[in-house]
């Protein structure tokens, strides 16, 4: 009897361990792909990129993530997450290492695609960990503990890779920082294990066997519930990775040197929001309400918070731009903590992997869109107002959609 009661215990403080694997490669993840955005004016006066130039890079980063999206997904359903997110760690990390020994735009270019395809396996990999070992009440808030270490990253770049810049140039910070994140790689193939290796608990979640087929899958309104509302939504993330030092460098005069401070608020906001997301749809379940009502109440209360930074181009104080887009980009963290998890609320967790793969994708179309739009918007009108314009509408429109496709969250088989 004592062995018994000790199982589920155990099985629930490992799965926390996975849990902060998880969260560790997310920062590294977002360390790698935001140091381009935060080395954005150091480049362009090294190469001379014009706005196109640089928006053709990220736009070439992420069709790479679009594609690799929807081959990881398939890659983790089959190999499982230890081993499809071991194998996209290291193409990220060996991408991620080679920007240190590139030149110019079709350099640039090259190993940002490199990077999205390795890249494009954290999520797929992360959200499977995370069914296989989490049961639907402690889904959503272990989503945003790992997906809060995005924001982890981000924080981190800001205040590690301008030291490393300054002291020993832009080449050495891309190789340094790549180089020292592959002690997580071993860490992650000693960790992790499917719970049933690891310890008999019947709160742990376990994929059945059953699988579904791409067609059927892809023809299923829950797949494209959750593909279209990351098609719609993505893009506001990926602008805020991607523009934002540009945008206090534009607006508010910021460089290499003080862009820190302003950062880090940002996303140490945005780190608050996606626990808190995660944590508010958790506990709305724990006090009754249907998984339905939880998710979608938290993702309405995502969407108005997000509605402000339509203000964020004219506020003349740096703090307050800092507070608006701040809050934003929590609500965004909060939103995805949730829309993360749709997937186990309404799939089968045999094909999970493929329903986050086709999502991702979409996502990445709709951040390649923006991309374009971003820099179109910048050469011919030098003014944030209609990208944000954009950024805080399309939350509302994406939760009006899934309400549309599934009016009620559950289990398809």
């Amino acid at each position: 009897m004592e062995e018994t009661a000790k199982r589920p215990l155990a099985a629930s403080r490992y799965r926390w361990v996975i849990c902060g694997l998880l969260f560790v490669a997310t920062g590294i993840n977002y360390v790698d792909r935001q140091m381009i955005g935060l080395l954005k004016p150091t480049l362009q006066t090294e190469f001379g990129w014009s706005e196109g130039s640089y928006a053709d890079i990220v736009f070439w980063f992420q069709a790479a993530y679009a594609i690799g999206y929807i081959g990881f997904g398939a890659v983790i359903d089959r190999l499982g997450a230890r081993i499809g997110y071991a194998c996209a760690f290291t193409i990220w990390t060996i991408a991620h290492i080679l920007h240190g020994f590139v030149h110019g735009v079709m350099g640039f270019g090259m190993v940002r695609f490199l990077l999205g395809i390795g890249e494009s396996g954290n999520f797929p990999a992360g959200l499977k960990a995370v069914a296989e070992w989490f049961p639907p009440e402690e889904r959503a808030l272990a989503t945003g503990i790992f997906n809060a270490g995005s924001n982890i990253g981000a924080i981190v770049t800001p205040l590690v890779v301008p030291a490393i810049t300054l002291a020993f140039g832009w080449r050495a910070a891309f190789i340094i920082t790549g180089v020292v994140s592959f002690v997580w790689l071993f860490a992650w193939l000693f960790f992790y294990r499917l719970p049933h290796r690891v310890v008999r608990d019947q709160s742990v979640s376990i994929a059945p066997p059953a699988k579904l087929g791409w067609r059927r899958v892809a023809g299923m309104r829950e797949t494209w519930a959750f593909a279209i509302a990351k098609f719609l939504t993505d893009p506001v993330w990926w602008l805020f990775l991607f523009w934002l030092p540009d945008f206090l460098h534009r607006r508010h005069g910021l460089d290499l040197r003080t862009f820190g401070p302003p950062l880090v608020v940002i996303y140490v906001l945005s780190d608050l929001g996606s626990v808190a997301g995660g944590w508010l749809s958790s506990r709305m379940m724990r006090a009754g309400l249907t998984v339905n009502r939880s998710r979608k109440i938290t993702m309405l209360i995502c969407a108005i918070a997000v509605m402000p930074v339509f203000a964020a181009q004219y506020v003349d104080s740096l703090w307050a731009a800092v507070a608006i887009i701040g809050l934003a980009a929590a609500a965004h963290q909060a939103w995805s903590a949730n829309l993360f998890t749709l997937p186990s609320d309404m799939v089968p967790q045999s094909a999970m992997g493929s329903v986050i793969g086709i999502g991702g994708a979409a996502g990445a179309v709709g951040g390649m869109l923006m991309a374009k739009y971003t820099g179109f918007v910048l050469e011919r009108f030098d003014s944030y107002w209609p990208i944000f314009l954009v950024a805080g509408s399309v939350y509302l429109f994406a939760l009006l959609i899934i309400q549309l496709l599934v009016p009620d969250l559950k289990i398809r088989s």
